[in-house]
């Protein structure tokens, strides 16, 4: 090749020519800008300490123009009393006590001791007995003894903290007019509800030190470089913004300088125990719409139970009863402190309700099949129509009796929302959308798989349990990912989670193929992505279109089986909740006696509270070390389509020892004759000689040679599992051995070509070794892989489809450096008939549905 059709490095300086963009991408990533590192203020390029997310790219956010202040992106500052106070003030410190100030426990040890056992561990109480009794038998003859003397000394400990634990109260729900004794004996009788005052848990919220950074203060517009709109966290949402407007039209003077504070709730009846006669508990949660979504998916006292409800009847009066200390704040602000120590004029607003389907029917009153959102009938549910508002639901309700009312426009005119005693709130407009039971349990599991076998059923009539029992084993022989749920015994299990529904949705749509018509996979195919771009923790304008291009094909394809008001959905998912029963319902249950357990529930709630509110002043007053609270001053931005920028450093995780240290020796052991030789070509490459250059044959690697079994990718997956700065670790294995069942390789991503998006620039390699070594001081980080290529879209199920590639009928493979791969890729073969599934088929389908980070970049 001459040298006028090389490529030239687009760094200046840099005189590397290289034959291909895939050479040139390699040197750049490797030698001049790696996106998958990134950087931080006081924070080197090596392992990533940190779980913040990349900075925006030239992105653009535009503050509310009402509730207008001086000091940019924030509500201005004000003292105790209201009174604002001068640009560049700093806050009053929170905390009077010295620094070794550990109230109200006697030391460190004290405070870490009651932590661990009863926040972390769960102890028993009397397992807390029994370990204080040994720890203070060790210490006798030096003068000491056990940080506490019994479980109940730890527990007055705890309950005596002045910080965090808002008091639960009791009020009484009945029937006020008089009930005839034939009446039913629910009607006659008087419920307890449990509740904390909602106002005291918002102050505690937004006192939260914890959530400094994470925490936005007006409703905003995001914008990306290229000037188009992006939706993620609940300050960026339409009706937030909306609803600014409508404070500022309307209290023009008591909002300016505020600070808008929506508040979201949610409730979803929890049943803790079967097996003793249904124990159940309807807990009532609060929410701010200020922290960031990851913070709230997260819990980190988010998301606070306030109530626990009894009957369904007396639901609405009782939620009014309780939020009543709420309602001053809905048109005059009230001063609280804010996470990062200034006090602020603040106005409550009520603005979501996160419940599932059932719930939704309780709360807007309607009819059981209706929309809580719109007046479409169940039996035009895909025709669109217009949106349930308050005031047309007050207009019917004049106009019309309860039978036209029920049978029209599906009102239960016997029911009066709670919002009705509270300013702009509509509970209609309230209902956020539910994508855990509506779309993943409701439209996945109870409709699409059970349509599936429903048709197979008819269709293979006699042979159907066999095609059933060879969709199972597909599913069964499906290979292993991080994160990924194995079904051993396929889709037949009686007890369906949310959990199995999204598990079963990464490994489903390849199963079917050959058996079902391909315009019913296509069908499930385009159902698939909706839901995956309606979970992103980042939506854009783009984002929405391939949102009703998606569904729109749905639509149109699901016949065959006949024959953004709240920001990203996923931040008021109601997953959010039924994860939060876990921790505030389920587990406490647990851990009470099982007899009149709620007022045990609320106890063990007031104690995890305290000492989550006791760590955190700890670490803001330097006690305790940071931990997961990431540096400050770096925004959480980023814009979706610059994707390959959100990696962090891919880093060995596991150096094994009992491996030859050198080249020639560890080939021979491994049976990898052409390592060498690659290691060669790959040295050559780096040193910008070109892999087929004549000093590749020259190149001598003497230096002591490590191998490795796993590493660990870092990267930037909000709308996955992550950690609350939407960072997200996954381990990448190339071992002998995995669990005693034979060696695991896994596939990665390689980027071939930063200029072209999605598949189109990536490539697929298996990971055969890990190992370094190093070159004239100069560490190399590598990796054998077998490669695969392309063959296409495969235009039934939407997935690209690769197949092992040869030379000679050889594997065709290289030793690339680490910095070329992008995160682990899942396979799927295309064709079931063995276990050893990446060993044995000829073409395989990129999953692009394991999780949502493939989904964003497998395109």
């Amino acid at each position: 090749m001459s040298s006028s059709s090389r490529l030239p490095c687009l760094f200046s300086g840099c005189p590397l020519m290289f034959k291909s963009q895939h050479g040139r991408t390699y040197h750049v990533r490797t030698f001049h800008i790696n996106s998958n590192v990134r950087s931080y203020p006081g924070q080197s390029q090596s392992i990533p300490e940190s779980t913040q997310a990349p900075p925006p790219h030239g992105s653009q956010r535009i503050e509310h123009p009402h509730l207008k202040v001086t000091i940019p992106q924030q509500a201005l500052p004000c003292d105790a009393n209201g009174t604002f106070l001068p640009p560049g003030s700093q806050p009053t410190p929170r905390a009077h006590a010295t620094p070794d100030d550990w109230t109200p426990f006697e030391n460190k040890l004290q405070f870490l001791v009651a932590d661990l056992l009863y926040r972390r561990v769960e102890m028993s109480a009397t397992s807390i007995d029994l370990l204080m009794e040994l720890w203070a038998s060790s210490m006798d003859g030096f003068g000491t003894s056990s940080p506490f003397r019994s479980h109940q000394h730890m527990y007055a400990t705890v309950d005596s903290s002045s910080l965090g634990g808002v008091t639960w109260r009791c009020l009484v729900a009945g029937f006020s007019e008089s009930i005839p004794r034939s009446a039913p004996s629910w009607k006659r009788t008087d419920y307890e509800v449990w509740y904390r005052d909602p106002d005291e848990v918002v102050r505690t919220m937004l006192d939260n030190p914890d959530f400094d950074g994470q925490f936005d203060m007006r409703p905003y517009i995001e914008l990306d470089k290229r000037g188009k709109r992006c939706w993620s966290n609940f300050m960026s949402a339409n009706i937030a913004w909306n609803h600014c407007d409508d404070i500022a039209l309307h209290h023009p003077d008591s909002s300016f300088g505020a600070m808008y504070c929506p508040l979201i709730l949610g409730s979803d009846k929890t049943t803790v125990s079967v097996a003793t006669g249904h124990v159940e508990y309807h807990p009532l949660y609060l929410s701010i719409g200020n922290p960031h979504n990851k913070v709230r998916c997260a819990h980190r006292n988010a998301v606070i139970p306030i109530a626990f409800l009894a009957i369904p009847k007396a639901v609405h009066a009782s939620i009014s009863a309780i939020l009543r200390t709420l309602q001053p704040g809905m048109t005059s602000p009230v001063i609280r402190r804010c996470p990062d120590g200034h006090y602020r004029r603040v106005i409550f607003d009520l603005v979501a309700f996160i419940a599932d389907y059932p719930e939704q029917v309780m709360l807007t009153g309607i009819v059981q099949g209706w929309c809580p959102r719109c007046t479409a009938s169940p039996s035009d549910s895909g025709r669109a129509s217009g949106p349930r508002t308050r005031n047309l639901t007050d207009e019917l309700i004049k106009l019309l009796d309860s039978r036209a009312l029920w049978d029209k426009y599906g009102i239960d005119d016997d029911v009066v929302p709670f919002t009705a005693d509270f300013p702009r709130a509509d509970i209609h407009e309230m209902m956020s959308p539910d994508l855990l039971h509506q779309v993943i349990k409701g439209g996945f599991k109870d409709h699409l798989v059970t349509w599936v076998c429903d048709y197979l059923t008819q269709t293979y009539r006699g042979q159907a349990n066999k095609v059933l029992d060879d969709i199972d084993r597909r599913i069964a022989a499906v290979p292993s990912f991080p994160g990924l749920r194995r079904f051993p015994h396929g889709r037949r299990f009686k007890q369906w989670t949310g959990d199995d529904s999204k598990a079963l949705m990464k490994v489903y749509l390849p199963a079917i193929v050959g058996y079902v018509p391909d315009d019913m996979v296509t069908c499930i195919s385009a159902f698939l992505d909706t839901c995956y771009i309606a979970r992103r923790q980042v939506i854009d304008e783009d984002a929405l279109k391939q949102f009703d291009t998606s569904f729109s094909k749905f639509l149109q394809l699901r016949e065959i089986f006949r024959a953004t008001d709240f920001g990203a959905p996923s931040g008021l998912c109601s997953s959010i909740t039924e994860s939060r029963h876990i921790t505030a319902v389920k587990k406490p249950w647990r851990r009470s006696s099982r007899f009149e357990a709620l007022g045990q529930i609320l106890s063990i709630n007031q104690r995890l509270d305290k000492l989550t509110a006791m760590h955190s002043d700890f670490v803001s007053r330097g006690m305790l070390p940071a931990g997961h609270i990431p540096p400050s001053g770096v925004s959480t931005v980023v814009i979706i389509y610059a994707i390959y920028t959100s990696l962090e450093l891919i880093y060995y995780t596991e150096l094994v020892k009992n491996y030859p240290q050198t080249l020639q020796e560890l080939a021979a052991k491994l049976d990898e004759t052409d390592l060498p030789a690659l290691t060669q070509r790959f040295l050559a490459d780096q040193l910008g000689a070109g892999p087929g250059g004549a000093l590749a044959s020259f190149l001598r690697i003497t230096t002591t040679v490590h191998v490795f079994h796993s590493a660990t990718a870092t990267f930037f997956a909000p709308s996955d599992p992550s950690g609350i700065r939407g960072m997200r670790r996954e381990c990448i294995r190339a071992t002998p051995s995995w669990r005693g069942k034979g060696p695991r390789h896994d596939t990665v991503f390689v980027v071939e070509d930063d200029k072209k998006p999605g598949m189109r620039g990536l490539n697929v390699a298996r990971i055969r070794l890990f190992f370094s070594f190093t070159y004239n001081d100069v560490k190399f980080p590598c990796a054998l892989v077998e490669w695969f290529t392309r063959v296409g879209v495969d235009h039934v199920t939407g997935m690209w489809v690769i197949r092992p590639d040869y030379i000679r009928n050889r594997r065709n493979r290289a030793v690339i450096h680490l910095d070329a791969i992008l995160r682990a890729a899942h396979l799927i073969q295309s064709m079931i008939n063995s276990s050893i599934s990446l060993d044995t088929f000829r073409g395989y389908y990129v999953n692009k549905y394991i999780d949502h980070h493939a989904h964003e970049i497998v395109f």
